[in-house]
């Protein structure tokens, strides 16, 4: 025996609640009530529901960030915004966040149905059960592989620091002096020779700099490849 669809209606004013209730229970739904976002979100983590209908102003959390909410944990869960206040932002929100459509006051019975209707046929299938488990699993992998890079690579910043702060350094006290020196003409061959000693002398010390960090990026980019392989 196919069990009845099971619609969550959220709607703080309990006649729209009573009306989807009356319309959608004739038809073979099972219709559950919440007058709030976050009654609604509660509920959504005790059990599964085949859609959503929102009340798109509510007290506290409003019917966009219900929808929101929904997406981002359960995106095959199909949600219809009901509003008798639309708007163009509100619309172009809600269709970022991926409503299924919009239901516009006032209802008629009609309306309720169809849209019960058009909403399941359409709905994509829910993933193979565990797949929110293994989701949550990969993110996890991902992040310990990511505190592991990070302390393999630890050691590896802190001696390119300790090699680019002498350079640093080096490099503001010979700006400073060029600039001094440029503002008389006597000086300024002076400070272009010193300008073309200091890059000589710092020559080599940048070659080191990038025999140090070429292999720290290159670590880096393998980690990240690792981090992200579990998550694909």
């Amino acid at each position: 025996m196919t069990a009845a669809p099971k619609i969550l209606v959220v709607d703080d004013d309990p006649v729209v609640c009573r009306s989807f209730d009356r319309v959608l229970t004739s038809k073979g739904y099972a219709v559950i009530t919440a007058e709030s976002g976050e009654e609604a979100l509660r509920k959504l983590n005790e059990e599964k529901y085949d859609a959503v209908y929102t009340d798109i102003r509510m007290p506290g959390m409003n019917g966009l960030e219900v929808a929101e909410n929904i997406k981002a944990r359960r995106p095959w869960t199909p949600v219809v915004i009901i509003t008798g206040y639309g708007t163009e932002a509100a619309e172009t929100r809600a269709k970022a966040a991926g409503v299924a459509s919009f239901l516009r006051k006032p209802l008629s019975p009609e309306m309720i149905e169809d849209s019960a209707r058009d909403v399941l046929a359409e709905r994509p299938r829910e993933p193979p059960a565990g797949a929110e488990v293994a989701a949550v699993e990969a993110a996890g992998i991902g992040t310990v592989l990511k505190n592991i890079a990070l302390f393999f690579a630890a050691p590896f910043i802190g001696l390119a620091y300790i090699i680019a702060l002498p350079f640093v350094g080096f490099a503001v006290l010979a700006a400073l002096a060029a600039r001094a020196a440029a503002k008389t003409e006597t000086v300024k061959a002076v400070g272009v020779a010193l300008k073309h000693v200091g890059m000589l002398i710092a020559a080599p010390f940048i070659g080191l700099a990038y025999i140090v960090l070429v292999p720290i990026i290159g670590l880096g980019l393998l980690l990240w490849l690792a981090c992200k392989a579990p998550l694909a």
